[in-house]
């Protein structure tokens, strides 16, 4: 995956993740998701952890450490997930086709080309643009 420069991630051992409470980490994580999915907050560029925590009453420490043992991730990469999981929609929907490629992954919260096509490289194994043709190609057959 040379590629956009995509190297593999480190592991991190954090043993506070261990002493939060079942209980405190269903009740945070339905939050978190309450916030990113429902209200779309992923959509914003410039969400942030911090300000995901600050709108839960909590620390970025908790949501940090939430994220990490529900999703296997941190919070960026769930957050680019929602966003690659939209732009595959919209690069195939017909209603969206007006747009370019760039202009879906600024809709979907990117703040530029470039992270937009990392993201969905490393998410999809494909660019945007080659994701949109293969599925094009898909329905003319």
């Amino acid at each position: 995956m040379s590629k956009y420069n995509i190297v593999e991630r480190k592991e991190k051992d954090a043993s506070y993740r261990m002493q939060l409470r079942s209980e405190l980490v269903d009740e945070l994580y339905d939050r978190i998701m309450q916030k990113l999915i429902l209200e779309k907050k992923y959509r914003d560029p410039d969400y942030s952890a911090r300000q995901l925590a600050q709108e839960l009453g909590t620390n970025t420490r908790y949501v940090s450490a939430v994220v990490s043992l529900r999703y296997q991730d941190n919070y960026s990469t769930l957050v680019n997930d929602f966003r690659i999981r939209e732009a595959a929609y919209m690069l195939t929907d017909k209603r969206w086709g007006d747009l370019n490629v760039e202009d879906i992954g600024l809709a979907v919260g990117f703040s530029n080309r470039q992270s937009f096509y990392a993201s969905f490289y490393r998410m999809k194994g494909i660019t945007p643009r080659e994701y949109r043709l293969l599925q094009a190609d898909k329905f003319r057959k």
